[in-house]
């Protein structure tokens, strides 16, 4: 398994935020996660990427209980073996596509290859963009460049918040047909959290967040 969750709690103060009972996710398997903005969603990936730390319950990851590694060595671990894909992107803004790819093999440890950073670009359809920066590709564009950007850190584990929420219905299903072939292609596990109802239904895997965050009541939910 890439996600193992057992009795997974979090509070924010005194208020209860997540409240999973049990929850896996197969090596090489691609999840989306759907329920109403505020409701969690980004909580919960926060605390598989290691950002958070769990009030209490289990919680492990490619293997590793995070709750064992200190805060440096979840940060070492994060950048080895998980990538994040942004809403916002949070792409280098004075940084080419091919440099912000290759940005992202550097941090992750990785040697830096230009010549993959450059394939991963073009299997997302950007061979004419490598040398252009992020205010000068369509926002379509630089989605696909932070997909990129994630694929070429080589994770075991893609977490993608909301990936789709700033882009047009068109771009939407070119960047999530397009993320999910490549994370198929290297067997890279896929948790994609959404509300968008076009975005669930191109996953078989669909999760109720509602229903995996069986112990709050709606009454106690609060945006993340």
């Amino acid at each position: 398994m890439i996600v193992e969750i057992e009795e997974l709690c979090f509070k924010r103060g005194a208020l209860p935020i997540i409240d999973i009972p049990s929850w896996q996710l197969a090596c090489g398997e691609q999840a989306v996660i759907h329920g109403p903005s505020g409701s969690g969603k980004s909580t919960l990936l926060h605390l598989i990427a290691g950002l958070l730390t769990p009030s209490a319950g289990s919680l492990r990851v490619c293997g590793r209980i995070l709750t064992e590694l200190s805060e440096a060595k979840r940060d070492r671990f994060r950048a080895r073996h998980l990538s994040y894909i942004f809403q916002s992107f949070n792409l280098v803004q004075g940084y080419s596509a091919l440099e912000n790819v290759c940005l992202g093999m550097y941090l992750s440890g990785r040697s830096v290859s230009r010549s993959g950073a450059r394939a991963v670009l073009a299997e997302m359809g950007l061979e004419h963009r490598f040398h252009h920066r992020p205010h000068q590709l369509s926002i379509g564009e630089q989605q696909r460049v932070a997909v990129a950007r994630a694929l070429a850190m080589q994770p075991q584990l893609i977490l993608a918040d909301e990936p789709t929420g700033s882009i047009d219905p068109r771009q939407t299903d070119i960047v999530i047909s397009t993320l999910r072939s490549a994370c198929q292609d290297r067997n890279c596990s896929l948790i994609l959290v959404s509300h968008d109802h076009r975005v669930v239904q191109q996953f078989d895997h669909q999760i109720s967040f509602m229903h995996l965050n069986a112990g709050i009541s709606s009454e106690a939910e609060v945006a993340p």
